[in-house]
């Protein structure tokens, strides 16, 4: 037996040695011929086109040398960076070879701060006098908020678009913890910090029902007065037609100029052509963002000594140097104190897209951002969501600029722990004992349940982390403590309210942030803006992660299946200490 296994062990070893060599080979390849090919060549009046059907990421830090490959077509493109997107739409509006854009979109995987900041900069392409067009056989909310910055709106005939409003979902796992065996044990701070609220009960809590409804309220308005400014349709007329849901087929959408037309993709070339000044004799001319990454560069910028360190941080907190999907919160400090001890470096935006996470991965990340306050301006920039760690990180900045429909505040902790004795003994006949030197030597351990002692302590603890979080938030945002108390329950708040309470300070997106920086650093006029931390080249990922990026690259559609309930478990599976964590999930427009 030890025989065979060996053999087995040698076998597998040979396998994965052989899709590394080959992994490896295109690798290296992908990499040689990208130094050395030619810039890609824009013809006259050419339409860049943006095929928007991939999950948005803040920025894209890992080169991707399959992008353009037809193998491997399920990691050819994993997803869009919304930075990387916006550079290429403003180098679009400065080429002059560049007639247009055209939108193919359908379904969109961003939140709606994603979504506003990717409107804005195709705003910024019209004003160049250049037309947008948009296509889709079946635009979601998400899609069409997007799609209606466009001069021109099609429709497949037979195609559908959502308008009838926004919702979300909370999954309750009481009584399926219960049936198992698992008893969960919460500790908490704050009424409306109710992430563990899933783990308690079978139903949504009056206070969570009040916040989700408030904020849903509050996007959905913004949503509308935006549509209602592009399409010139009163907001109380485009409020009836969602709340009614009117938009049932292609023809209503037409009738009431939601969309400019009801056509097929063959005829919406035509309209591209007669955009672009072609006669239906001449080939058009479609780019692919993939393909104008590579091509001249017409908004690089100027060379300056004085640089602007744009920090991105991404994903739910953890300690450590974080991994995909995850921020870590030692990572980031990392290159926060880096950037404080550039002299090059004159401010520093710190770009914040996360629910939250580990406490103590949030402190230390805020403990730098405090350091650099003392020494160069720090101004904070909200996504989508900037909530409980996510928000404890920004609090000792010297401004916080969010969009309207930013997710905020939850200033709040919990800690989750679970005792499985249930499942483990009277379900699976598994019995332990244990030998320890203390009443609390065998702190939470999930074989047993918890005695009042391990309880007070660690509710203790959640208070403690508690008292820090306010004290902290009331000192970076100038706030009596008893004001600070009254907005840190634990709710959460949309980028419009938190202006309102004090818990932000100016709307606008990146942008915005950058320039307030540059002001603040006395450099508006002179400097370059720099992203952190730096991007990293497939190669030394490949090797670093051998394991991992095999296992990535193998994936299949059928994975993607699984991937909700994965990143899921992932999540939870992170929760390690005390959290500051968003009470609910973040409504992604999909």
């Amino acid at each position: 037996m030890r025989f065979l296994g060996n053999v087995l062990a040698t076998i597998v070893g040979l396998f994965l040695f052989f899709f590394l060599f080959i992994f490896l080979s295109v690798a290296l390849v992908s990499s040689f011929s990208t130094q050395s090919q030619e810039v890609v060549k824009v013809a006259r009046n050419s339409v860049l086109k943006l095929t928007l059907n991939k999950p948005f990421k803040e920025r894209i830090t890992e080169e991707n040398p399959f992008e353009d490959l037809d193998v491997l077509p399920a990691v050819s493109n994993v997803a869009i960076g919304l930075i990387d997107l916006k550079n290429e739409i403003e180098n679009a509006k400065l080429d002059p070879n560049i007639s247009g854009i055209y939108l193919e979109i359908s379904i969109l995987s961003a939140g709606f701060a994603t979504l506003e900041e990717l409107r804005n900069s195709l705003l910024d392409f019209k004003s160049s006098g250049k037309f947008i067009v948009a296509y889709g056989e079946f635009f979601t909310e998400g899609a069409y908020y997007l799609a209606s910055v466009a001069d021109e709106i099609y429709l497949n005939p037979v195609g559908i678009l959502e308008f009838d409003g926004l919702s979300t979902e909370v999954v309750y796992l009481k009584e399926f913890l219960n049936n198992i065996g698992i008893e969960p044990e919460v500790f908490r701070v704050g009424e409306y910090k109710s992430a563990v609220e899933p783990f308690l009960r079978n139903d949504m809590s009056p206070e969570n029902r009040f916040q989700i409804q408030t904020y849903l309220n509050g996007l959905l308005q913004h949503y509308l007065q935006e549509i209602a400014e592009e399409r010139n349709i009163a907001v109380g007329d485009l409020a009836t037609i969602s709340e009614n849901a009117l938009i049932r087929t292609p023809a209503d959408a037409l009738t009431r100029n939601l969309i400019t037309d009801t056509l097929y993709y063959d005829q919406v070339i035509e309209v591209l052509k007669e955009r672009s000044g072609l006669s239906t004799e001449d080939q058009l001319s479609l780019i692919s963002y993939s393909q104008y990454k590579k091509s001249e560069r017409y908004n690089r910028q100027a060379y300056s000594a004085n640089k602007v360190a744009v920090i991105v941080a991404e994903g739910q907190i953890i300690s450590g140097d974080g991994a995909d999907g995850f921020m870590g919160g030692n990572k980031i400090a990392q290159e926060i104190r880096k950037a404080r001890k550039n002299e090059d470096i004159k401010a520093i935006v710190l770009r914040i897209n996360s629910p939250g996470g580990s406490a103590l991965a949030s402190d230390i990340m805020w403990r730098e951002v405090t350091l650099a306050a003392k020494v160069k301006p720090i101004i904070a920039s909200f996504s989508d969501v900037a909530a409980s760690g996510g928000y404890y990180m920004a609090m000792a900045c010297d401004t916080i600029v969010t969009y309207p429909n930013s997710i905020t505040g939850s200033i709040g902790i919990f800690a989750l722990l679970f005792n499985a004795e249930s499942l483990l003994t009277n379900k699976l006949g598994m019995h332990f004992e244990t030998v320890s030197t203390g009443e609390l030597s065998n702190l939470a351990s999930p074989t047993k349940r918890f005695s009042e002692a391990e309880r007070k302590l660690l509710q203790q603890n959640v208070e403690k982390g508690y008292k820090t979080f306010i004290g902290k938030a009331a000192e970076g945002r100038d706030l009596p403590l008893d004001s600070l108390r009254s907005l840190a329950s634990g709710r959460v708040w949309t980028g419009a309210e938190a202006i309102e309470v004090g818990l932000a300070d100016i709307e606008g997106g990146l942008d915005t942030a950058i320039e307030i920086a540059a002001s603040a650093a006395g450099v508006e006029s002179d400097y370059m803006v720099r992203y952190y931390p730096k991007k990293k080249d497939f190669l030394s990922e490949l090797l670093d992660r051998p394991i991992e990026k095999v296992s990535y690259l193998l994936g299949n559609e059928e994975n993607e299946l699984l991937q909700p309930i994965v990143e899921k478990l992932k999540m939870i599976n992170a929760l390690e200490g005390a959290q500051a964590l968003l009470p609910f999930e973040v409504i992604k427009i999909e």
